[in-house]
């Protein structure tokens, strides 16, 4: 008897799965199908991606190559080709634009353009303070201390790591422009400060000597009296 009954069992069991297969059969092979779509598309996606990088990574190279020859004009035509590259390369293709700018001796353009990269909002904060930076190098030849100030200032906080040259940067500036006080409060910030570079360092001190030379004091480590 019990041989009867598990045959029913199994027999209800089956009918079972066949009614549910037939409800939700296609169901499941849709959702398959979906899936193993959706994955090869996104594979797709990605060797595309992939491939687009590559390409623009050469085409930067290539433009690099040309601007350190001094072919400034046909490297403009790659980076403008860059302008709609996938990843970083549009805003580093930016930022190298600018710099052969300078390099041409196009003061002014250049600073406009590292001032447009510094202010945009769009671009990661580090590509933005070394525009920012860029900008006070080319200004400190031109502009006012304040001018200066209004673009690197806000590079010089504690942990900032571009603090050191921002700050030397405004040094000079300050001297420059007559304010010698404010000079030598930017040497003093490099000189306590143990991560500033030894390149740094040298300058500042070298400063710091014309500045106390200005006041009518003696450099550190000179004799007090000839003899």
């Amino acid at each position: 008897m019990s041989d009867i009954f598990r045959e029913v069992d199994d027999d209800i069991r089956q009918e079972k799965y066949r009614r549910l297969w037939s409800r939700f059969g296609p169901l499941v092979i849709g959702v398959a199908v979906l899936i193993v779509a959706v994955t090869g598309g996104y594979r797709g996606w990605l060797y595309w991606q992939e491939q687009q990088s590559q390409g623009a990574g050469d085409k930067f190279f290539e433009a690099v190559a040309l601007s350190e020859a001094g072919d400034y004009q046909q490297a403009a035509e790659i980076y403008g080709e860059l302008e709609t590259a996938i990843g970083g390369y549009p805003a580093i293709a930016k930022l190298r634009l600018a710099t052969d700018l300078a390099n041409e001796g196009k003061a002014s353009e250049a600073l406009s353009r590292f001032d447009a990269l510094a202010q945009d909002s769009s671009l990661p904060t580090a590509l933005r303070d070394v525009a920012a930076l860029r900008a006070g190098y080319i200004a400190v030849d031109s502009e006012d201390y304040a001018a200066v100030a209004d673009r690197v200032e806000k590079l010089t906080g504690e942990t900032n790591p571009f603090r050191a040259a921002a700050r030397e940067l405004l040094a000079l500036s300050a001297w420059k422009t007559g304010n010698a006080e404010e000079a030598q409060r930017w040497v003093t910030s490099l000189e306590e400060d143990e991560q500033t570079p030894g390149d740094v360092r040298r300058r500042v001190g070298l400063l710091a000597d014309v500045i106390r030379g200005e006041k009518g004091g003696a450099p550190e480590g000179s004799e007090g009296s000839n003899q």
